[in-house]
């Protein structure tokens, strides 16, 4: 229960010399008060307007400030409800019960590593429960349309097949007969050159990522990221001491040229070659071989995150870059959670060969492995064709909430949000009318209850027009057209 007025964790407020921009200074004020405990777990914040006149700023600034908050889930609202602390806030452990009087976090003192500071710092971010999903949170599969009967009766099967080893230690690198069910898929579905011993399982990409960087880089090395791109590729870096070097994209992918000269020592680049995130632009194969060219000319690697990859609605996919390569300085990266569903926590890795050996003991340093039972029951899912059958029908649905999507925006909004038909992925850009400020517009369709990524927080150096990140993926058409109506009255007031 509080034990002071809300509006005392306010008045603490001060703008004093800070120089920052006042929505910024406000954003570290709740967030703080988030993850110290003084804002509790499903408490509501005042309504923008009450808190705006209590602070005497613009709505705007108050806007904002709420806005990178939902974006990050520190925040979560519902239409017509308010605005109110997330149940599961990321960076906090479980601070319910906590009071003021019980002291510090230990993040906030002395007592944590260089890196330790880092990662305190990091916005890891947060997803709500799956209920209180609203339209265009991106990332999120149709987990209603998923076979959950057919998924739970290969696991019941398996459980009884493997008995007491189901709940057991395993191989730390993964169940070998998932191992080699997923070197088969990747060889035929994804032309990537491996077999079952240089694929790793590990909990998903950010994993993955970590991994990766521990194994290929030495503190102080830098790494080549995409801009904008996948911040959680620049978190992973950071926390080991690496220095992420954004490169800009255009019309064919990373610009090779422009990394050489902003990072000529680089050893690493990390892409997302068949859908870039978020962009959505598909690196060209002549890119694709000149990054190549100059891994083996560098002696560096390549981090491929085959990102959205199975969701292609037109044509046929390229090949991944490692199955172009000849060098074997490619490392790939994949991920089920939005095949599947994002509570399995399973990805992989495929290591060249002569890395498979670190990469697996690396990965028994980290943990003991997955579980077993979930490890089989993914083997039989891609044994018995169930995997492919369920792409077949995920392309097809999310094919038609992209072209809802598209279809309702022309008919709603008009020139005011440009959305053009991507033959992958599971989101699409809005492109905004050139001078509006897009986290702006972020924070003004969350007070009206839609969610919307403004791309600008995807960017770290080089600028882009103003767009949203809008994912389609979950929504029935009906949710996508009202998602659009609302939007609609939000983006009339935006100037010309």
């Amino acid at each position: 229960m509080r034990t002071e007025p809300l509006h005392l964790v306010f008045s603490a407020l001060e703008w004093g010399a800070d120089q920052r921009p006042k929505y910024l200074q406000l954003y570290d004020h709740i967030r703080q008060a988030i993850l110290n405990g003084q804002l509790r777990s499903g408490e509501q914040l005042p309504p923008s307007r009450v808190l705006a006149i209590q602070l005497g700023v613009s709505r705007t600034t108050v806007m904002q400030a709420y806005g990178h908050l939902e974006s990050e889930g520190y925040l979560g609202g519902h239409t017509g409800s308010g605005t109110y602390v997330s149940e599961q806030v990321p960076g906090r452990l479980a601070l319910s019960g906590l009071s003021l009087a019980d002291g510090p976090l230990a993040s906030d003192g002395p007592l944590l590593s260089e890196r330790g500071r880092a990662a305190a710092g990091f916005q890891a971010g947060g997803w709500p429960k799956a209920q209180n999903l609203r339209p265009f949170r991106p990332g999120v599969p149709a987990l209603w349309d998923f076979p959950f009967s057919a998924w739970f009766r290969l696991m019941g099967r398996q459980s009884r097949s493997l008995g007491f080893e189901a709940f057991g230690y395993g191989d730390a690198a993964g169940y070998m007969p998932l191992r080699r069910a997923l070197a088969m898929y990747l060889r035929q579905s994804r032309g990537v050159r491996c077999e079952p011993e240089q694929v790793i399982i590990v909990h998903g990409t950010q994993q993955a990522l970590a991994l990766s960087c521990q194994l290929l880089l030495d503190p102080g090395d830098s790494a080549w990221i995409e801009d904008p791109g996948y911040n959680g590729a620049k978190e992973a870096m950071h926390l080991m001491g690496v220095r992420p070097i954004p490169v800009p994209l255009g019309r064919e992918g990373i610009s090779v040229e422009a990394g050489m000269k902003a990072g000529p020592e680089a050893r690493l680049a990390y892409v997302t070659p068949s859908h870039q995130y978020p962009t959505g632009v598909v690196m060209s194969l002549g890119r694709r071989l000149e990054l190549l060219e100059w891994a083996a000319r560098q002696s560096a690697w390549i981090l491929e995150d085959d990102y959205d990859s199975e969701y292609r609605y037109s044509g046929k996919p390229l090949a991944a870059l490692q199955g172009i390569g000849r060098e074997g300085r490619a490392v790939y990266l994949g991920t089920f959670s939005k095949v599947l569903f994002p509570a399995l926590r399973m990805g992989y890795i495929v290591a060249p060969p002569a890395l498979a050996e670190p990469f697996q003991r690396a990965k028994a340093f980290t943990d003991r492995g997955n579980s077993i039972l979930e490890q089989a029951t993914l083997a039989a899912y891609l044994e018995e064709g169930h995997l492919e059958r369920h792409l077949r029908r995920m392309r097809l649905l999310y094919k038609e909430r992209q072209e809802a999507l598209i279809h309702w925006s022309e008919k709603l909004l008009g020139d005011r949000l440009r959305i053009f038909p991507s033959d992958t992925g599971l989101h699409a850009v809005g492109w905004l009318p050139e001078h509006s400020d897009d986290r702006q517009v972020a924070a003004q369709l969350m007070e009206a209850g839609v969610t919307a990524s403004p791309l600008s927080g995807y960017t770290q150096q080089y600028r882009q027009p103003p767009g949203l990140v809008l994912g389609y993926a979950p929504y029935r058409e009906e949710q996508i057209r009202d998602a659009l109506e609302r939007m609609a009255g939000v983006l009339e007031q935006l100037p010309a």
